[in-house]
C-alpha cells in the first residue's frame, strides 16, 4: 500500500539547495519524493500544513554516545569504553545500544534523527561505530542506515592516563602511537597472509581485531581520530600517512593550528563539543572561533555535541553561538546535516531534502538557528515519531509503534 505525504505551504530549507518560500516536499513510502514549489499534490496524500513553519532534513549527531552511555543509569548504563586492553579493534558500539535510552528522545526534541554511536576514547584503539536512526525499530538492528562507517581510536590525554594509571602502555604519547602503528603493522601482515591462504586454497584462523583494522586499510571505514592539541593532530596525520587510511579528526580543539594542512590535504573535522569548560590541558584552546577559522580555510567541518557531554538536544544551539562568533549560516546547517553524512559516507541516505533521500524531515516553529524555534514535528522514514504539543514534546513510543 502506497503511503504518500505532503508538506505544504513551508519555508522549505533543503540544506543542499537554496530554500524554496512557500514550498513543498512531498514524502512516499519512506523516501522523499519531491521537493519544490508549486508542486501536483497525488491524489490521496496526507496534507501537513505548514504554513509559517521551517521544514528542514532531519540532523546528524555525528560523535555521540547516546544509548551506550545511558542517561540516569550510572555505572550501569555505562558501556562506552572497553578499557581491559589498548586496542579494541575488535569490539562494536551497536551491541551495547540501549534503544530505550532516554538520550534519544531528547534528540528527537533537538531534531536529531540520525546519530553516529562510537566508543569512547578511553583505548587508542576503542572499536567499531554505527549509523543510526534516532527511533523507530523494535530492535536497534532495525535503525541501523550502516554498520560500515568507522572506527573510532583517541590519541592525547585519555588513553596516555587510562593506561598509566595501570602502570601499562601507553602510558606516554609514544606508546599510544606505539599501540596504533603495531596494531596496523600486523593487520597488514594479516591480510597478506589470509589473501595467501584464500589463493592456495587453505584454512586460515580469523582475528575480529585485524580483520577490522584491514577494513580501515581497504577504505571500508574511516579512521574517528579523537583528538585535541595540534601536537596529536600532526600525529594523527602522520599515521594516516604511513599507513594510508581516511582520516577524519574528531573534536580538532587546536586545528584551527593546523587548518591550511588539514584543507589542503581534505581532512574534514567532527568539532566539539563547544558546550563545556576547559577541564583538561588539551582543552585550554577550547572556542567557538577556533571551528570558524576552520571552515573559513576551507574545513569541511561537522559539529558534536559529543552526548553525553553535552547533551545531544543542544546540537543546534552550538551551531547558533557558532554563527554568532562569525560562522555563516549556511556553513552551521551544512555542519549539522550535508556534511556530516558526506564526511561518514551517509549521503545516500540522509543530510539533505532532495529526492530518493530518507524521508527523515523536522518541521521547526521557525528558523532552527534562532533559540526560541523548537522542532515541532519529527518525522523519521515519513513516520511521525515526535510531536509537540500541549506544552510538551510527545514521542510515539513503542506500544504506539508496535500495537
Amino acid at each position: 500500500m502506497t503511503s504518500l505525504t505532503a508538506i505544504i505551504n513551508a519555508h522549505v530549507v533543503p540544506v543542499s539547495s537554496p530554500a524554496i518560500v512557500g514550498g513543498t516536499v512531498l514524502l512516499e513510502n519512506g523516501l522523499i519524493l519531491s521537493v519544490g514549489a508549486d508542486l501536483a499534490i497525488p491524489a490521496g496524500a496526507t496534507i501537513i500544513d505548514a504554513a509559517g513553519k521551517w521544514v528542514l532534513p532531519g540532523f546528524i549527531e555525528s560523535h555521540g554516545h547516546v544509548g551506550i552511555h545511558e542517561e540516569a543509569n550510572g555505572w550501569a548504563g555505562n558501556d562506552t569504553n572497553e578499557m581491559t586492553g589498548p586496542n579494541m579493534a575488535a569490539v562494536r558500539a551497536i551491541d551495547a545500544i540501549d534503544i530505550d535510552d532516554e538520550g534519544f528522545r531528547d534528540a528527537l526534541a533537538g531534531g536529531i534523527t540520525t546519530i553516529v554511536v562510537k566508543p569512547g576514547s578511553g583505548n587508542p584503539i576503542g572499536g567499531q561505530s554505527v549509523a543510526i536512526k534516532s527511533w523507530g525499530g523494535r530492535t536497534i538492528d532495525e535503525q541501523v542506515i550502516s554498520d560500515a562507517v568507522s572506527v573510532k581510536s583517541a590519541l592525547g590525554e585519555n588513553p596516555k592516563r587510562v593506561y598509566g594509571d595501570k602502570k601499562q602502555t601507553p602510558s606516554t604519547r609514544l606508546g599510544v602511537s606505539l599501540v596504533i602503528r603495531e596494531a596496523f603493522t600486523q593487520a597488514q601482515d594479516y591480510v597478506l597472509a589470509r589473501d595467501a591462504a584464500a589463493g592456495k586454497g587453505e584454512p586460515f584462523t580469523r582475528d575480529l581485531g585485524k580483520e577490522t583494522l584491514a577494513r580501515v586499510l581497504a577504505g571500508d571505514l574511516a579512521w574517528d581520530q579523537h583528538v585535541h592539541r595540534h601536537d596529536d593532530i600532526a600525529t594523527a596525520i602522520r599515521l594516516a600517512d604511513e599507513f594510508g587510511y581516511r582520516l577524519v579528526i574528531n573534536h580538532g580543539t587546536e586545528g584551527h593550528k593546523l587548518a591550511d594542512v588539514l584543507a589542503e590535504r581534505g581532512i574534514p573535522v567532527i568539532y566539539g563539543p563547544l558546550f563545556t569548560a576547559r577541564s583538561k590541558v588539551e582543552l585550554r584552546d577550547r572556542a567557538f572561533s577556533n571551528l570558524v577559522a576552520l571552515a573559513a580555510a576551507g574545513v569541511q567541518v561537522a559539529i558534536t555535541t559529543d552526548h553525553p557531554v553535552v547533551p545531544v538536544n543542544f546540537l543546534v544551539h552550538q551551531a547558533s553561538l557558532a554563527v554568532k562568533e562569525g560562522l555563516p549560516v549556511q556553513t552551521a546547517l551544512e555542519a549539522l546535516t550535508v556534511n556530516p553524512a558526506a564526511i561518514l559516507r551517509l549521503h545516500e541516505r540522509v543530510g539533505s531534502l532532495a529526492a530518493g533521500l530518507d524521508a527523515d524531515v523536522v518541521i521547526w516553529s521557525g528558523d532552527p538557528l534562532d533559540v526560541n524555534s523548537r522542532a515541532e514535528r519529527v518525522l523519521i522514514g515519513g513516520v511521525e515519531v515526535y510531536r509537540w504539543a500541549d506544552g510538551r514534546g510527545q514521542v510515539v513510543e513503542r506500544a504506539g509503534r508496535f500495537s
